[in-house]
């Protein structure tokens, strides 16, 4: 890889690390139950990116596979969440 790319990808896991870090303070301090739920939903899509840029730096499959399946299981937790707001009762 050239040094641009490994500074670029270094320079980007940096800032998906701190926007995790103000995710995780909102789902603490989120006043309300819908506004933790957005922070879940952001915070699993920032993960997901932080370990797509983890498998371009080491080149490995595995962590594109890990994040396809964190996709997958976070858009249905997501769902869940906002169906079990909306109703209170996930499965009808």
């Amino acid at each position: 890889m050239s040094p641009i790319l490994v500074w670029a990808i270094l320079v980007s896991q940096l800032l998906l690390v701190a926007a995790m870090a103000c995710l995780t303070v909102r789902l603490i301090r989120g006043p309300r139950a819908q506004d933790r739920v957005l922070c879940f939903d952001a915070l699993y899509v920032t993960a997901m990116l932080l370990l797509l840029t983890f498998g371009i730096r080491t080149g490995s499959m595995l962590y594109f596979e890990a994040s396809l399946a964190m996709a997958l299981v976070g858009f249905v937790s997501s769902v869940a969440l906002a169906k079990f707001l909306m109703r209170g009762e996930v499965i009808e």
